[in-house]
């Protein structure tokens, strides 16, 4: 069996939801406390093994590429300014991984970017991540998926819990519990209504894909908006044997993409932070009072 050593991230979307900021800023580098979003999603993959990272980008999405390689002049600086521990943490960024950069071309929707991936994948299975929402959980959710995948040789893809109102941003799996936490997943439906949605589980963002997705990929016919969707091809491989589903264990799922939850996000990481989580919880009960 094949290891999995690579991950496409799909950053090419327009982010109209946070216009005016992303109209020059790609939504996701808005900082998450001092990092940009995609950074934890990146370190997900990392943790759980993969060596190349392939951001699927678009002409406005050149500050995610700058991001992930060595800024020099910066380096420079803080090395004579004796600031060592920033300039350490700035050079370990542009070693994380391998990184490779794919423009987006064809139809809208989120198939299309891992479509576009092909040429740099060929054969092997690989891993699909938002690069827009992560979770924080001991065992990385993508390595949580991978395990599943090596035991049963089968597209695998992860899902949280959440309050069934959210489920029509999300795609929503119908399972059949196989084994704790783990699911055969018969039908994916994209934004389905509160009455559509088959479970209370929404896809989190995490897939581990055989190359078989990519002729689904192409053979298929647009769909909800008439966009391409990843749902709807892992739907075809539905027909060459089951496709599981992986409900994260532990940790917290934070989406970056919808503004409210974006905000939460802030809140609560930096309410982690061991250098101001103690000052901003007092700051949070003083406002509270005053608002």
């Amino acid at each position: 069996m094949s290891k999995i050593r690579k991950a496409v991230i799909p950053a090419a979307g327009y982010g109209t939801r946070f216009l005016p900021a992303v109209k020059s800023i790609p939504k996701e580098m808005l900082p998450v406390i001092d990092r940009p979003a995609i950074e934890y999603v990146v370190e997900d993959a990392v943790a759980s093994g993969i060596e190349d990272i392939i951001i699927v980008t678009s002409s406005s999405k050149k500050a995610i590429e700058d991001y992930f390689d060595n800024n020099l002049e910066l380096e420079a600086y803080l090395e004579k300014n004796g600031k060592l521990d920033q300039l350490e943490s700035m050079r370990k960024i542009s070693k994380m991984a391998n990184f490779i950069y794919v423009r987006q071309k064809g139809p809208y929707g989120n198939g299309t970017p891992v479509l576009n991936a092909e040429h740099i994948i060929g054969d092997e299975p690989f891993a699909v991540l938002w690069g827009d929402q992560f979770t924080t959980s001991p065992v990385p959710r993508l390595k949580q998926c991978i395990d599943v995948f090596e035991k049963y040789n089968r597209p695998v893809f992860s899902a949280v819990k959440v309050p069934r109102a959210h489920l029509v941003r999300y795609g929503v799996p119908k399972v059949e519990e196989v084994e704790p936490l783990t699911y055969i997943a018969h039908e994916l439906i994209e934004k389905p209504t509160v009455e559509e949605a088959p479970s209370d589980l929404a896809l989190d963002g995490a897939y581990v894909l055989t190359p078989d997705i990519f002729e689904a990929l192409r053979n298929l016919d647009p769909g909800k908006g008439g966009e391409i969707w990843l749902a709807d091809g892992i739907n075809k491989l539905r027909d060459k044997g089951p496709i599981y589903c992986r409900e994260v264990e532990g940790g917290k799922y934070y989406d970056c993409g919808n503004v409210f939850e974006y905000i939460k996000t802030n809140v609560e990481m930096a309410l982690k932070r061991e250098d101001i989580g103690d000052d901003f919880r007092e700051y949070l009960k003083e406002i509270s009072k005053e608002l």
